[in-house]
């Protein structure tokens, strides 16, 4: 497992969300309603306390924590940006 992100969503973080080298993005799973998939990645600027898996891209390091490692099932996350916005794609 491991994160993946391209350098258009690396663009997006910095230009759009305002993100700078040496800025976290911790990778989360929330509860995102019903459905065929009931959760969904989120992000958010924190600090690691438990990261599972990291990795920097353009100076700013990207990570999932323990116990949000169970949505990944073993498989790698893409971060990507599309149309302006950030996507995720498990694979």
């Amino acid at each position: 497992m491991k994160i993946i992100v391209t350098d258009a969503a690396v663009d997006c973080f910095k230009k759009d969300w305002e993100y700078s080298i040496g800025d976290y993005v911790r990778i989360y799973v929330r509860y995102s309603g019903g459905g065929e998939d009931a959760f969904a990645f989120g992000i958010t600027r924190d600090e690691p306390r438990y990261p599972a898996i990291s990795n920097v891209y353009g100076g700013i390091t990207f990570f999932i924590e323990e116990n949000d490692l169970w949505y990944l099932d073993g498989r790698d996350l893409t971060i990507d940006c599309f149309h302006e916005d950030i996507v995720f794609a498990r694979g």
